[in-house]
């Protein structure tokens, strides 16, 4: 069977991911947003700074908004609940991948991942961002296009048969 597997390139899961976050995060991110009541991010001093930096002012980034770590970790949450419901309930695809005919599947049997594995890939994109983006560029340099959250969870990203 691995031999008609087509591992997914690092574009197309990079297209993928802007979906999700155009189909999933930014949505979860308005609700919390109305839910914190403004508390969650402060939009005024980031349209500000903006605003400043666009008139040419070279201090506009001196002052950054500030954010709510309670809003921050409950929409963080939130996506990772968000992530693994699409990942269960249409076999390892979120909307992006579906799109784009991709899937998250278990490395070895190339089934449907686990919760486990759902939620050990998604805390996996933490180190895999915190190592300034090196876990996700991974993928370029690996024959099976694994990235560090792939190999935490024990997962890849293949095509979908057709």
């Amino acid at each position: 069977m691995e031999n008609n597997i087509k591992y997914a390139s690092f574009s197309i899961r990079a297209v993928a991911s802007f979906i999700d976050t155009i189909l999933l995060a930014l949505p979860v991110g308005f609700v919390i947003y109305f839910l914190s009541g403004g508390e969650w991010f402060d939009f005024s001093t980031y349209q500000q700074n903006l605003q400043m930096a666009l008139n040419g002012d070279t201090k506009a980034l001196s002052s950054q908004p500030t954010t709510s770590f309670k809003w921050e970790l409950l929409f963080e949450v939130s996506v990772l609940v968000v992530t693994t419901i699409f990942w269960k309930q249409s076999k390892g695809a979120t909307p992006g991948k579906k799109l784009l005919h991709i899937k998250v599947v278990d490395a070895k049997t190339f089934k449907d991942i686990s919760t486990k594995q759902s939620i050990t890939r998604s805390l996996g994109y933490i180190p895999s961002t915190l190592l300034f983006g090196i876990g996700f560029l991974m993928v370029l340099f690996k024959k099976d296009k694994k990235s560090l959250h792939d190999l935490l969870a024990q997962t890849a990203v293949i095509y979908e048969e057709k």
